[in-house]
């Protein structure tokens, strides 16, 4: 089965990562924040998809992020993952229930352990699309996010997300990482 799902084939399975760094302007502090979170993933295989001569094979994916001993997260995304090996890409798109929609992607090669998928507002394909609060408040320009399989039972990533907010005359780099390890 892994040998369709390229790169993506040690992502399969249920995930949770303790540890996770968020690093955001926190409105209710009035100021650039670390915050810790727990995470919890799910990445379910399914495949192929095709598009006319296009063969997709991919992952059905939720996250949910908890900061301290909060009940509800503070942080969700819906999504997929996808490889397509006859051109080497891999996709990765997603929505948050903030109102923004991200399609991020790369070139690698099916046997990669890391790679780095990005999107930047306004691309003729790998874009980000965001709502009008967003846009005029806190703009998403550019997403990048770096994967790291570290084995069969842990995986890494790090991601930053380039806004441009009411709070910052320059870009304001928003940035996460955690490292998750297999529990199903």
């Amino acid at each position: 089965m892994s040998k369709e799902w390229g790169p993506l084939a040690g992502l399969i399975g249920e995930w949770q990562g303790q540890g996770g760094l968020d690093t955001s302007y926190s409105h209710s502090r009035g100021e650039v924040w670390k915050t810790p979170y727990l995470e919890k993933v799910t990445m379910k295989p399914f495949g192929p998809v095709e598009n006319g001569s296009q063969s997709l094979y991919g992952l059905d994916y939720k996250t949910a992020m908890w900061r301290d001993d909060e009940t509800n997260p503070f942080h969700t995304e819906v999504g997929y993952w996808l490889w397509d090996a006859a051109t080497g890409e891999v996709l990765r798109g997603f929505v948050v229930p903030r109102g923004i929609v991200v399609l991020a992607g790369g070139k690698t090669t099916a046997d990669a352990k890391e790679f780095t998928m990005s999107a930047e507002l306004g691309s003729s394909s790998y874009a980000i699309g965001e709502n009008t609060y967003l846009g005029q408040h806190a703009s998403t320009r550019a997403y990048t996010v770096t994967v790291t399989v570290n084995g069969p039972d842990s995986w890494r990533y790090t991601e930053n997300s380039s806004l441009k907010m009411d709070q910052f005359p320059d870009i304001f780099p928003h940035t996460d990482s955690a490292t998750l390890t297999r529990v199903a």
